[in-house]
């Protein structure tokens, strides 16, 4: 469901500069208050549009970069490999596995989810791979008509995006839907 087939446009699009206005990238970032040597799995990261802000809020921590693309993982991989940034690790996923690493604190998820087909099972893999206490940071689009966001046959509905999370043995611990104009920001932990 990508957007675009040509991989360079994709990445064009995802790093627009216009969607720093309603995605707040660095509000999101903030609201973690991350203490700076956490482990955090940027999971579906594409272009690393997050990755890299999580990389410099970690100076001590990790960023795992997860993705389906591979082409994506290479772009990610090479520009923090030219900037010198250390603390990235990129880690190709499939669409049955997420691919969750041992040790991680928190788990970032944006705008992923609706493009994942067996969500419930998938979210059940996700569980399986996290640790008790672990972080689940879950970002998607609201409802309705929006100038931002996938066509809203394909968007989840936010109570069954609840049921389902919560179903797969997360529990909610903060929901947010006044930080973001076109999406919904939720914390959960896995039980």
């Amino acid at each position: 469901m990508k957007p675009f087939e040509d991989t360079e446009k994709y990445i064009e699009f995802l790093e627009r500069k216009d969607r720093d206005v309603w995605q707040k990238p660095n509000e999101i970032v903030s609201s973690l208050n991350l203490k700076g040597s956490e482990t955090l799995v940027d999971l579906g990261a594409g272009s690393g549009y997050f990755s890299f802000r999580f990389s410099r809020a970690l100076p001590k921590g990790k960023v795992i970069v997860i993705d389906t693309e591979p082409e994506m993982l290479r772009y990610v991989h090479h520009k923090a490999m030219s900037a010198g940034i250390k603390n990235i690790e990129p880690v190709l996923a499939t669409y049955e596995d997420p691919k969750i690493p041992k040790n991680v604190d928190i788990v970032f998820i944006c705008d992923v989810l609706h493009h994942v087909n067996k969500r419930a099972e998938w979210l059940a893999k996700l569980n399986l791979e996290m640790e008790k206490g672990d972080k689940l940071i879950l970002i998607e689009f609201k409802e309705g008509k929006l100038p931002e966001g996938p066509p809203e046959n394909i968007k989840i509905c936010g109570k069954e995006m609840l049921s389902l999370v919560c179903k797969a043995g997360f529990k909610l611990i903060k929901e947010d839907s006044t930080l973001l104009p076109y999406q919904n920001y939720f914390i959960f932990e896995k039980q």
